[in-house]
């Protein structure tokens, strides 16, 4: 059964998405990958708050964008994923894209990660980007609700 549930932490706002059309697209873009979605968790935060939680959990001393904890058993994808939606602005600047675009690429990143795509290793970036230009071809209109 698939269970996706949106949370806040710090100084954040919950992004206003259709939380039915994210659903529907996590699952399709999961099931691109011979995946199945099972409980799924994000955690939408504030510079401060993943800049701990990276020192914390994985020993970084630096900001990112998104942290992805992986609790994905033989029969569905499953994780918490811990996005810092002042990173997610910031580089929506420097990229000089939609900050909504950049949000959606975040979210759909964390579930490609889950579904066995890393971004660390010599061409595994250009992989990880490949999937999450695919994932984002997919992305209905409406995922914000004020669409």
């Amino acid at each position: 059964m698939t269970e996706i549930i949106y949370m806040t932490q710090g100084n954040v706002s919950m992004p206003r998405l259709n939380e039915s059309a994210v659903q529907d697209w996590i699952v399709a873009v999961a099931a691109t990958l011979n995946q199945r979605v099972g409980c799924l968790t994000y955690v939408f935060c504030d510079d401060a708050y993943i800049l701990e939680t990276n020192r914390q959990f994985l020993g970084h001393d630096y900001y990112t964008d998104i942290i992805t904890f992986d609790y994905t058993n033989s029969r569905h994808i499953a994780g918490d994923m811990v996005i810092s939606l002042d990173t997610v602005r910031s580089n929506a600047e420097m990229l000089g894209v939609d900050y909504r675009g950049e949000l959606m690429r975040v979210i759909i990143h964390g579930v490609l990660h889950l579904c066995g795509i890393n971004d660390k290793g010599p061409g595994e970036r250009e992989i990880m980007e490949q999937h999450e230009n695919a994932a984002l071809a997919m992305l209905p209109q409406g995922v914000f609700l004020n669409d």
